[in-house]
């Protein structure tokens, strides 16, 4: 199948058209959450930015198999090689196993991300469950000559690694420029080289999760669970490796090495990176300790809240920028995705109210006919969503004028116009109606009755009948109805 699917490959630097390496087969690894904590922000644009790739390749006719990774416990800080693993930690302190601590917050993901509408993946392996596997990585790259054993630790060479292939070609580092950024750390310890990084960590007798190991019993590197699990599920090369921006070094680089000190060769054909969430121009993250929890999202109980925010204002709030742009946090971005959202929704929904004509008038036809493709396109130029998101709108102004009769549509255009809506809004973007069942269905009843009420306050404005217009609309607020004159004619909602 011909693919007309541009990506950003993160590798080469350049957009790319996406060809799988085994059509219709696709295979995506994305990095997923450490849970030792609430799930923020921060986990929302990378579960949602690549549930929007998951998604279109689907639609797109491939059959993807979508792995993303859950790191749990025995682990140290993500690229430290000293210091205590975070879960274990918060067992300590809280006097709970550190699997307890890990499975609550892993289930506390799962309804966070349920929430935003991600589909689940599919498979989800933990990296505990994945120790053999790790071991076998590191056994492979010991026997290759990339890494070596430094009492009961095995660490990766980088140098000797460099010698036979190129260590940062993902992240534009020369080993130089690491080894210098490496040399302002406190001494080498058990390292040969500051910047070799550990595959295999000989426990220390307060580290309460270890296995046993040719080498020691100990826990194995960060960055060697995507590697196995990776190739495990999706074999020695699959097409995309995705996760957050700030993953490109130490974490994804140390994988390419991983990889082909292991196989001899890379195992990812795309690598796809989406850029921050920032507040004040500062990194949102547990580290800087300026993080916003999901839930906190959901009930506005945090000081930088004006209110409370849903799941779907937060998921169209990430889709409304480009995955590749930052996305900088304040309540008025949120407020304007909320109404951005609404506008959509309610476009959507007064689909329904629209009593096809015998034909179209001319830029009406235009309007539908050329929006489909265009929403194509937007997506096969690497995922650009806010373009997606303007032609939706465009579509929403065409809408507001056929719902005030000033504009008509033929039978076939409104079947179109209403097919291409819900597919981009619903299947593609993954954003729904947050309303019950039941309102949806009464704001459909009223909807007609609300038409024939507008019809007689329009017919009233026409003859000047101030009075009786302004009275129509007064007691339409009272019954819980919004009214509003503007330029493109007269809008309606109803109030929850």
């Amino acid at each position: 199948m011909e693919s007309k699917l541009v990506i950003y490959n993160t590798l080469t630097r350049q957009k790319e058209r996406f060809e799988p390496l085994h059509a219709p087969n696709v295979g995506m690894y994305v990095c997923g959450p450490t849970v030792y904590g609430d799930p923020h922000l921060g986990h929302a644009r990378p579960a949602i930015t690549f549930d929007l790739v998951f998604r279109y390749l689907k639609h797109l006719g491939y059959k993807v198999r979508y792995v993303r990774n859950i790191t749990d416990v025995g682990h140290l800080e993500h690229d430290a090689d000293e210091g205590e693993d975070k879960i274990a930690k918060k067992a300590r302190l809280e006097q709970l196993e550190p699997m307890e601590i890990a499975q609550y917050y892993t289930n506390r993901y799962h309804q966070a991300m349920d929430a935003l509408g991600c589909l689940r993946p599919s498979i989800e392996p933990h990296a505990t469950g994945h120790i053999i596997e790790q071991q076998q990585l590191v056994q492979q790259i010991l026997d290759n000559g990339f890494a070596y054993e430094s009492n009961g630790s095995i660490y990766f060479d980088i140098e000797a690694y460099n010698k036979q292939y190129q260590y940062g070609i993902l992240s534009g580092r020369s080993l130089e420029n690491i080894k210098d950024e490496s040399r302002e750390l406190a001494g080498v310890g058990e390292k040969r080289n500051q910047a070799d990084f550990a595959l295999w960590k000989k426990a220390q007798p307060e580290h309460i999760m270890r296995w046993p190991s040719p080498w020691s019993d100990g826990f194995p590197g960060w960055h060697c669970e995507c590697t196995a699990m990776g190739r495990k599920y999706l074999g020695e090369t699959f097409d995309i490796h995705g996760g957050g921006l700030d993953l490109v070094f130490p974490h994804h680089e140390c994988e390419i090495a991983q990889a082909q000190a292991s196989m001899g060769h890379q195992a990812v054909k795309y690598w796809m990176h989406n850029n921050m969430l920032t507040i004040n121009g500062k990194k949102m993250g547990k580290s800087y300790n300026n993080f916003i929890t999901l839930e906190q999202f959901f009930t506005g109980n945090h000081p930088l809240l004006e209110k409370a925010y849903s799941a779907m204002t937060i998921r169209f709030f990430i889709l409304s920028a480009h995955y590749r742009g930052t996305v900088d946090f304040s309540n008025d971005a949120l407020l304007a995705a909320e109404k951005g959202l609404e506008k959509l929704l309610q476009g959507i929904s007064d689909l329904e109210r629209i009593q096809p004509a015998g034909q179209c008038d001319a830029e009406t036809e235009k309007v539908v006919k050329s929006l489909r493709q265009k929403c194509y396109d937007a997506m096969n130029d690497d995922l650009a969503t806010p373009q997606l998101i303007s032609y939706l709108f465009e579509a929403c102004t065409t809408i507001n004028k056929l719902v005030d009769h000033k504009a008509t549509i033929c039978a076939d255009c409104l079947r179109e116009l209403s097919e291409t809506m819900k597919l981009f809004t619903f299947d593609i973007l993954g954003l729904k109606a947050e309303t019950s069942g039941s309102n949806d269905a009464r704001e459909a009843a009223f909807g007609k009755v609300m038409d024939m009420v507008l019809e007689l306050r329009a017919k009233a404005r026409a003859e000047k009948d101030w009075a009786t217009c302004d009275k129509i609309r007064d007691e339409l607020k009272e019954a819980g109805f919004e009214v509003k004159d503007t330029k493109d004619g007269v809008t309606w909602k109803l109030n929850k």
